[in-house]
């Protein structure tokens, strides 16, 4: 998976560790050893799941609205352009993840019962999103959880290879040589199929090598570009070009994420299918 396991600690008020043990005390145990059988058969899973986490939690908190279908009165998270790609339950999501890189997230899993379309998209600058709350965990989750495995389609960011500024021009802070690779893959701004590992040679390791990557100007997305461009952000990046200090740090932000907008008392429910309230 994204690695393994180490037992730690969360202040998240509402959290509580084995949540589900009297309605299922094997519920951790068996969604752990299925999700490695799929992992087995699929390796890009863990980037899959890791970016579905980011996406459900960016919106209102960790509650599994993106799951949701859609409704006669609601547009669904997962008909978002970015979310139409992977879906999983709620627990899986969650203790997919969990089980991943020096973490242990204690669970609480209300979901909310309402939905929302608005995701942040790859080409979007990462500093100018407007929930600074949530932002204050996600700017390292985005990028060292996101953006460190899997792939990226052509259009996220062809704009940058071949229009962007709107006229015909190349990104200038995006490095010349990496450039001429990506455009070597992504032939024309038409190419909505294509994809390229978010890290050159790397996209099925968990690592901190999205950061040196960074430093050299060869970040595919814009919002990697901008993480160079304020002071805060780049002194983040310099950090985490310590691998022990990427792993701690990672762990910390998810857990800070996972804790922002937990549901109590009656805000949500334990849903008895994930695409649909109760």
């Amino acid at each position: 998976m994204v690695v393994s396991g180490v037992v730690g600690s969360c202040h998240g008020s509402g959290l509580k560790k084995n949540f589900y043990r009297h309605k299922c005390h094997d519920a951790e145990i068996i969604i752990k050893n299925t999700t490695e059988q799929y992992v087995a058969n699929d390796p890009m899973l863990p980037a899959k799941f890791l970016r579905m986490h980011f996406h459900d939690c960016f919106v209102r908190g960790c509650d599994g609205s993106v799951l949701l279908n859609s409704t006669a009165n609601n547009t669904a998270e997962k008909e978002a352009i970015p979310n139409q790609t992977v879906s999983a339950c709620l627990g899986m999501q969650f203790l997919t993840k969990r089980d991943g890189k020096c973490r242990e997230v204690p669970r609480r899993w209300l979901n909310f019962l309402l939905l929302s379309p608005t995701i942040p998209s790859s080409n979007k600058v990462l500093l100018n999103k407007a929930s600074m709350t949530r932002l204050s965990g996600l700017i390292r989750t985005l990028n060292a959880c996101a953006h460190t495995i899997g792939v990226g389609h052509c259009n996220t960011f062809r704009n940058r290879l071949y229009n962007f500024t709107g006229s015909g021009d190349q990104d200038p802070s995006l490095n010349a040589t990496y450039a001429a690779f990506l455009k070597s893959q992504c032939r024309s701004l038409s190419d909505n199929t294509t994809v390229v590992p978010m890290v050159p040679g790397s996209a099925l390791k968990f690592d901190n090598n999205y950061y040196f990557t960074v430093k050299q100007h060869k970040g595919l997305f814009q919002s990697d570009a901008a993480l160079l461009t304020n002071n805060v952000s780049s002194h983040i990046v310099h950090k985490l070009l310590d691998e022990e200090k990427f792993f701690k740090e990672f762990a910390k932000s998810m857990k800070k994420m996972e804790a922002v907008g937990v549901l109590t008392g009656n805000a949500g429910e334990i849903r008895k299918k994930c695409f649909v309230v109760n």
